[in-house]
């Protein structure tokens, strides 16, 4: 097993009363290794991944390195969707997911039929905790005239009480052709990325009150303060940030579109509010631009993530080459649990390829266009 060290995590949750709690999660911290053991356990891993017909999906946010072995071995760098799909799609019998906890298991929601792995089954997200599937339920319950639209960023069992699935790149649309039907929405989990979504689209939204660790500490004053020692600096902007940030904002969207924004825009420099992870992938697809992360406190305060999150650092190398080794950390979805949970999964491809609209950024300005209309700036 590899050794590491635990730190504390706290988070913001809703108390089943409506009021706001902090709660207590933990991460684990791999080790530093030494670039000889870099380069050993990239190409060990690389010789599992043939020997286990697997392929590598990973986050944008997780280590640099574990991007570069994604796309170096044929697998992809992605949004957690994306992932998922690219999985479904791709033949490797065994899907290696490098991410968190919901990722994996969407994962195995759009493949049932394959193995699907995952370097640490407890790495988790702030929205996941913050919206357990027992309460949620209870929320739905208490409002059964409302469509329940769920964020990818939920527990498979929380999706599989919602109606619909949505991503950043396209809950405006859905949100939007909801309530042009005259639906009120019930939404879930992250209250910031529902407020933007309630306040372009005029939708009744009841907001369930999560908020993602990382994008929630990202603050307005200080990023005005940025902004003028950078004016030339364009700001891109997670819509899962606080509201004074998303208004400070010259695009907001997901985070293929914030990449295809940094490689399709004209400026130089760029200031980014979301997880500094997306910055490899920055520099690489837009190489000669200058990116600068959003701050998420001011002088001589603490952050509880300093944006990254604490639960997709726990991806490292070591544990990516031990569950190749192993085959532990086996990602399992009660087959009545992901037949539910596709349903709202379905339900938003299906509606995506009605409208030819990408649930993702391509990075061909001509073809995300479309996207930038609908999405930022702000």
């Amino acid at each position: 097993m590899v050794d590491a060290s635990l730190k504390s995590v706290e988070f913001e949750r809703p108390a089943p009363s409506g009021a706001m709690c902090v709660s207590q999660a933990w991460a684990r911290v791999p080790n530093a290794v030494s670039q000889a053991e870099r380069a050993e356990l990239k190409t060990r891993i690389k010789r599992l991944l043939v020997e286990q017909n697997a392929v590598l999906v990973a986050h944008y946010y997780v280590d640099a390195d574990l991007q570069d072995l994604a796309e170096e071995t044929g697998g992809c760098v992605a949004d957690s969707l994306e992932m998922a799909r690219f999985g479904r799609a791709h033949p490797a019998k065994t899907l290696v997911v490098a991410g968190v906890r919901f990722m994996g298991e969407t994962s195995k929601i759009l493949s049932p039929e394959k193995r699907v792995l995952m370097p640490d089954l407890d790495a988790t997200c702030s929205l996941d905790l913050g919206c357990p599937a027992d309460e949620f339920a209870a929320f739905c319950d208490a409002h059964p005239d409302r469509t329940v639209v769920v964020y990818a960023n939920t527990s498979a069992a929380v999706k599989a009480r919602a109606d619909w699935m949505v991503t950043s790149a396209i809950g405006l649309e859905i949100v939007a052709h909801l309530h042009a039907q005259g639906k009120k929405i019930l939404w879930a989990p992250d209250r910031h990325l529902g407020s933007y979504v309630q306040k372009q689209t005029g939708a009744d939204m009841l907001l369930w009150q999560g908020a993602c660790l990382v994008h929630d500490e990202f603050k307005g004053v200080e990023l005005e303060l940025l902004k003028k020692a950078h004016p030339n600096a364009l700001v891109l902007v997670h819509p899962e940030s606080p509201e004074a940030v998303v208004a400070l904002a010259d695009v907001v969207g997901s985070t293929s579109q914030m990449i295809a924004a940094a490689q399709s825009m004209s400026a130089t420099e760029f200031i980014v509010a979301t997880d500094n992870g997306i910055l490899h992938k920055m520099r690489a697809a837009a190489p000669g631009k200058v990116f600068i992360e959003a701050p998420t406190a001011g002088n001589s305060a603490t952050c509880k993530s300093c944006a990254h999150c604490p639960w997709m650092a726990m991806n490292s190398l070591q544990n990516l080459a031990e569950v190749l080794e192993t085959g532990r950390n086996e990602i399992h979805v009660d087959p009545a649990i992901g037949r539910a949970a596709h349903t709202c999964i379905d339900r938003m491809l299906t509606f995506a390829q009605a409208r030819k609209q990408p649930v993702r950024a391509s990075g061909d300005l001509a073809r995300d266009g479309a996207l930038f209309a609908g999405v930022g700036p702000a």
